[in-house]
C-alpha cells in the first residue's frame, strides 16, 4: 500500500495567530486514520488546507506521492476525488435527497437534468449504505443521522477515495452510529481512506487503524490503536491525565428546597406528562436517546415552545398567563441550547459582547452601556475559564467549539440566574474543555445555582448529576439517585422502554 495523503512541513497563520506550526505525517491508502487533540489543536484548520478551504500555506500536500494544491473546495472534490463530511451536515431543505447529493453535478439528459438516472444512481448509493430513505425523499423528513448519511452518499457520488469525517456522530443515536461504522468498514475494503476526527475516545478504538496526535498546533506522535489505550490518547492530546469521564470533585451542594416543579407537563406530540422536581443546588441530569423528547421538555420549560397543558412552579408560585423567553430569564431560568452556532451566540459579535448580552443592566452608566465594564467582566471570565485564544475582542464565531462553550457559560455566569437549562454542554467539545465546564458547573451550584444537564453521554450524565432522569417517547421512564448503585444497561434499558 502506498501513501494516500502526506502533510510535509505544513504551517499555517491567521493575523496574530501560528495555528498550524511545521505538521508533518503521512496516512496509508486504505486505513481509517483518526485526527485527535483538544479544540484549537489545528485539527479542522489541517483539513481545510487538505480539502482546499485554505488556499494560502506554507508546505507541501501530496496524494498517492503527487504534489496537490487545490484552488477551491470543487477543485478538491473533481480533481482531487477527496471529500469532506461536515459534522453540520450543508443541505437544501426543499430539494430531494437525490438532487442534494448531485448538487451542482447533476447527471445531464442534454440541456436537462436526467432525473431517472439521477435518482437510480443515487438510490444505489443508499442501498449499498443500507439507508432506509430514498433518493426522492425531501431532505425535509431526514434525522440528523439520515442528513450524515446523506453527507457520505454524497462523497460516494464524486467517487472519492479520500473521505474526512469530522465529528460524525456528534447528533447520531447509538443504531446509527453502528450502521455508520459498518458504512466505514465496508469504504475500508474497497480501499478507500478515511481521515476520522471525533471527541470519542471510544469510536476510535472500535473503528480507527491508526491516530495522529495534534496539540496546539504541533504534531506530538502518530501510533497503532492497537497498541495504545484511552488513558494513553488523553495523555498525548492534552500533555497530562485528565479523568476524562466526568467525576463531581466537591460534595454536593444540593439541599431540600424545591426551586423548579413541574406537574403533567405536555406538549403536543413532543412529549406529555413530565413531572419532576429540581432542588437548590442540584445537578439533575436528563439521559434519553435522541427524539426521547428531552430538549422539546427543556425549550418549554423556557418559553421557546408552547405547552399543551401541565403546570410549571417556581419555587411554590404557579406560572401563569402566556410564558415566553423573556419572561423565563426575568424569573431567573437561563438555558444554554444545543446548537451553538445558531442559537448560543451572536455570530456577528465579539467575545465581549457575548458574554455581556444577558446581563446588560449590569454595564450601564447612566442610560449608556459603559463598555469598559463589560470588557472587565469578559476578561474576568476569560481568565477564569481558560478561554483561548485569550481575545476578548475576537468574533466568538472564530473560537474553536469548546471555547465557543466557555463563552457561552460565562454570559450565563454573568447573570443573576438561578436555574441553569444545559442542552448537551460538552457536544463536540474536547477531553480538557469538558474537564474545565464539569469544574464550572460545580462552581455554579456551590453558589447556589440549580442545574439541569441534558446530555447523550452517558458516562457524563452518570459521573456529573446528583439525580438523573432517563426518558423514553416523551414519557419519563425512569429516576435515579446518585446513590443508588446505577449502571449503563440500567441506564439504556429504561432509555429503550424497558423498566
Amino acid at each position: 500500500m502506498g501513501k494516500a495523503v502526506e502533510f510535509i512541513g505544513i504551517n499555517k497563520r491567521f493575523p496574530g495567530a501560528h495555528v498550524l506550526k511545521d505538521i508533518s505525517f503521512s496516512v496509508e491508502e486504505g486505513e481509517v486514520h483518526a485526527l485527535l487533540g483538544e479544540n484549537g489543536a489545528g485539527k479542522s484548520t489541517l483539513l481545510n488546507i487538505l480539502h482546499g478551504v485554505y488556499t494560502e500555506y506554507e508546505g507541501t500536500v501530496k496524494l498517492h506521492g503527487k504534489e496537490v494544491r487545490f484552488k477551491n473546495v470543487n477543485d478538491a472534490i473533481v480533481s482531487g476525488k477527496i471529500s469532506k463530511v461536515h459534522q453540520e451536515t450543508l443541505v437544501v431543505k426543499d430539494l430531494t435527497v437525490g438532487q442534494n447529493v448531485t448538487l451542482g453535478y447533476e447527471p445531464k439528459k442534454g440541456t436537462f437534468v436526467d432525473f431517472g438516472k439521477m435518482y437510480a444512481d443515487v438510490n444505489e448509493i443508499l442501498n449499498k449504505l443500507h439507508c432506509k430513505f430514498k433518493s426522492e425523499d425531501l431532505v425535509a423528513t431526514l434525522t440528523s443521522g439520515e442528513m450524515q448519511m446523506l453527507a457520505i452518499a454524497r462523497a460516494l457520488y464524486h467517487h472519492s477515495n479520500i473521505i474526512s469525517l469530522d465529528e460524525p456522530t456528534a447528533s447520531l443515536t447509538l443504531k446509527e452510529t453502528e450502521a455508520l461504522f459498518d458504512v466505514i468498514r465496508d469504504l475500508k475494503k474497497e480501499g478507500v481512506t478515511v481521515l476520522y476526527v471525533s471527541h470519542h475516545l471510544e469510536e476510535i478504538f472500535q473503528i480507527c487503524d491508526r491516530a495522529t496526535i495534534l496539540r496546539d498546533g504541533e504534531f506530538i506522535e502518530t501510533l497503532n490503536v492497537k497498541d495504545t489505550n484511552r488513558e494513553g490518547l488523553i495523555h498525548s492530546m492534552v500533555g497530562r491525565s485528565v479523568a476524562a469521564v466526568a467525576s463531581r470533585m466537591k460534595p454536593s451542594p444540593m439541599t431540600s428546597e424545591v426551586v423548579l416543579k413541574v406537574e403533567n407537563l405536555s406538549s403536543g406530540k413532543n412529549f406529555e406528562n413530565v413531572s419532576f422536581e429540581l432542588h437548590k443546588g442540584e445537578i439533575l441530569g436528563f439521559f434519553g436517546l435522541v427524539g426521547a423528547g428531552r430538549t422539546e421538555v427543556m425549550r418549554t420549560i423556557f418559553g421557546a415552545d408552547l405547552k399543551t397543558g401541565g403546570s410549571i412552579f417556581l419555587g411554590d408560585k404557579k406560572i401563569s398567563g402566556h410564558w415566553n423567553t423573556t419572561k423565563a430569564l426575568k424569573s431567573g431560568i437561563g438555558l444554554v441550547p444545543e446548537d451553538r452556532k445558531t442559537q448560543g451566540f451572536l455570530s456577528l459579535s465579539t467575545n465581549t459582547d457575548n458574554v455581556a448580552i444577558s446581563s446588560l443592566e449590569k454595564y450601564m452608566t447612566g442610560v449608556f452601556v459603559d463598555e469598559k465594564k463589560k470588557e472587565k467582566n469578559a476578561e474576568h471570565f476569560f481568565e477564569e475559564m481558560d478561554v483561548h485564544p485569550r481575545r476578548i475582542d475576537y468574533l466568538t464565531k472564530n473560537m474553536s467549539g469548546g471555547n465557543q462553550q466557555k463563552v457561552i457559560l460565562a454570559r450565563w455566569m454573568a447573570t443573576d440566574v438561578d436555574i441553569i437549562i444545559f442542552d448537551e454542554p460538552t457536544k463536540g467539545v474536547d477531553v480538557g474543555a469538558k474537564a474545565e465546564i464539569y469544574r464550572l458547573m460545580e462552581e455554579m451550584v456551590a453558589n447556589g445555582k440549580s442545574l439541569i444537564v441534558v446530555s447523550s453521554e452517558l458516562p457524563e450524565v452518570m459521573g456529573i448529576s446528583d439525580r438523573i432522569l432517563i426518558m423514553c417517547e416523551g414519557h419519563i421512564s425512569g429516576e435515579l439517585k446518585r446513590g443508588d448503585d446505577y449502571n449503563e444497561d440500567m441506564i439504556l434499558n429504561l432509555a429503550i422502554g424497558g423498566n
